[in-house]
């Protein structure tokens, strides 16, 4: 077995490598030793353990601010602002407004939903302090209206030639500011303008104007400095006070007595305008549309404050209104119950066909009507009791008129022609007369003229208007028709109780020959024999002609013309019913009757 040994070259090689791995691996641990050691003196001197270093050394490596860090910092920043004063808050307006906007635009029920608790509270703080107000009005009211010094102002007015609201302002008046100007500095030029209610305008341009010049005047004739400046003018009651700004001067005219307290609401104004429109001002070039927005700021300039009237006993005055307000009450209540049956009572006169309302007035408790009545239509005061009215407070002047009113027309149309009970008439919007049911012909024939004499009508329909003459014909017709004269067998021999049928058969006759006559027509009644089928047929037919023959004979003799009558044998050809039994054969052996009626007369 042969052991192999390196060759001294390459185990020289091979130890020099190996001790320069060691030499680099002593190196990197001293410069790795050197480093903690760095690092453990900095914490040791900073008081900060490596990780907060490194996060120092991140932050001054990148300078932006970060949104994170703005998180953090801004609600502490907004609390602290806020405390300073209000130009964060006036700021966030616009901000806030749009927002707001933008909501609703988006889902207004958001805005609803977060407002409803607060909203019934806030509605009833409301109407409190609105009867709250309601109460210190009256209150003043009434210390302006019944006592002493009232009836010494009115006096004043009446002397003075003012108006009562006027003196009691002057009387009571502490002070009021009844204007606010805001001019621009450098130009003069009227940026704003409110007035408080009640006071006569002038011409603000023109007003700004002279206080510019009066200011211009001031500085150049007595030297004033820059900075100072005209700060009040006093002429009769009123008080002009005058505060500048840089870029914009805000005066304010007043009547009365203002306290010094005054001042500071002109001078926040005027820094809170400068603050919100200090650009703007700085830019202005003659259009005044973006000062739109410092009326807010004006309109709490607009202050007034009256003087407090002693407090003072007015239970009597209390009294005095109470028995007024009751008494107002109950003559409120019978005026407005007089009124509505007034009202109701003119309805109903409206309503009826053939009155015409002109005019009506009332005057001293009574009532006044003045209009048009056709003497057809209801009598007026027929209508006052279910009005509930007193009739002699109604007084009325009716002129006649004939009116075309459809029921009017009915009224007269009845009037004049007189129609029976059978017959109905009426009239249509067209004037168009109507007539329908049964008259007599007589009457048919006189009405077809007598219509055109009637006022209003314009043409008559007598379409559904029969003559009773026709209705009774048919009746009696029917009558006849229906009769039946019954025979023993084999025999011309009426049965029992036949005769009779007789009496009513001939009564039945003459009205319908009667009924004829009246409307010229002709009747002929056709007497039928008939027999059963017992015999032959030439038997059956000479029986039935003789049956026939003997009814004839007793019409003639009952004065019935023998011209109207006539016989038919007819024999068992037309039978009345089936001879299935003895008793059909006896309704078989009969004589009938058929009525023709014709036109004209023999």
């Amino acid at each position: 077995m042969n052991d192999y040994s390196p060759k001294p070259r390459q185990k020289a090689k091979a130890d020099s490598i190996s001790n320069g791995q060691i030499s680099r691996t002593n190196s990197l641990n001293q410069e790795s030793k050197s480093s903690d050691e760095l690092t453990t003196l900095r914490s040791l001197l900073l008081g900060l353990e490596p990780h907060q270093l490194t996060k120092l050394y991140e932050r001054l490596d990148n300078p932006q601010v970060l949104p994170e860090d703005i998180s953090r910092l801004l609600p502490e920043a907004v609390v602290l602002r806020s405390k300073q004063d209000q130009q964060l808050a006036e700021s966030m307006v616009t901000t806030v407004e749009t927002a707001i906007q933008t909501s609703i635009k988006q889902d207004e029920n958001v805005l609803s939903e977060a407002f409803f608790p607060i909203i019934g509270k806030a509605t009833r703080k409301a109407v409190a302090s609105f009867i709250d107000q309601m109460m210190q009005s009256l209150n003043q009211a009434l210390e302006y209206s019944l006592s002493l010094e009232s009836f010494q102002w009115r006096l004043e007015a009446k002397r003075t030639g003012k108006s009562f609201a006027e003196i009691v302002l002057l009387r009571t008046l502490v002070y009021r500011v009844e204007q606010i100007f805001l001019i621009h500095k450098q130009t003069g030029l009227l940026l704003q303008h409110l007035v408080a209610k009640q006071v006569p305008i002038q011409d603000p341009d023109l007003v700004a104007a002279m206080l510019t010049a009066i200011r211009d005047f001031v500085q150049d004739s007595f030297s004033v400095k820059q900075q100072d400046g005209l700060q009040s003018l006093q002429f009769g009651d009123l008080t002009i006070w005058i505060e500048e700004g840089g870029q914009a001067v805000l005066a304010g005219i007043i009547r009365g007595n203002p306290p010094q307290q005054l001042r500071l609401v002109f001078q926040a104004a005027i820094e809170k305008i400068h603050l919100k429109l200090g650009q703007e001002m700085h830019e202005f070039a003659g259009e005044i549309e973006a000062f739109q927005a410092s009326q807010t700021y004006l309109e709490e300039c607009l202050t007034v404050q009256s003087k407090s009237a002693p407090s003072k006993n007015y239970k009597y005055a209390w009294t005095f209104l109470s028995i007024v307000a009751i008494a107002s009450s109950i003559w409120g209540f019978f005026a407005l119950r007089e009124h509505l049956r007034w009202q109701n009572y003119l309805q109903k006169l409206s309503s009826q066909p053939g009155i015409i309302i002109i005019n009506t007035k009332n005057h001293n408790g009574k009532h006044f009507i003045l209009g048009m009545r056709d003497p057809l239509a209801i009598d007026p005061n027929t209508l006052i009791p279910n009005t509930n009215l007193k009739p002699q407070t109604v007084i009325s002047h009716w002129q006649s008129y004939l009116s075309l009113d459809p029921q009017i027309l009915t009224k007269r149309a009845e009037k004049l022609l007189q129609p029976p009970k059978t017959v109905s008439l009426k009239v249509d919007s067209n004037g168009v007369l109507q007539a329908s049911g049964y008259a007599p012909h007589q009457w048919i024939t006189e009405k077809k003229q007598a219509w055109r004499y009637i006022p209003g009508i314009t043409q008559f329909q007598d379409q559904n208007l029969l003559a009773s003459e026709l209705k009774e014909i048919a009746l009696y017709q029917q009558q006849i028709e229906e009769t039946s004269l019954l025979f023993f067998e084999d025999t011309t021999n009426l049965t029992a109780g036949e005769v009779d049928k007789l009496k009513d058969l001939i009564s039945a006759i003459e009205k319908l020959n009667k009924a004829a006559q009246s409307l010229n027509k002709n009747i002929q009644i056709q007497i039928r024999g008939h027999t059963d089928t017992s015999g032959s047929e030439q038997y059956n037919i000479s029986l039935s002609q003789s049956r026939a023959q003997k009814i004839l004979n007793y019409l003639q003799q009952q004065g019935i013309s023998q011209s109207k009558l006539q016989i038919v044998a007819v024999g068992a050809s037309i039978p009345l019913q089936p001879e299935v039994n003895t008793e059909a054969k006896k309704l078989n052996r009969r004589v009938s009757f058929k009525i023709s009626i014709n036109n004209g007369k023999n």
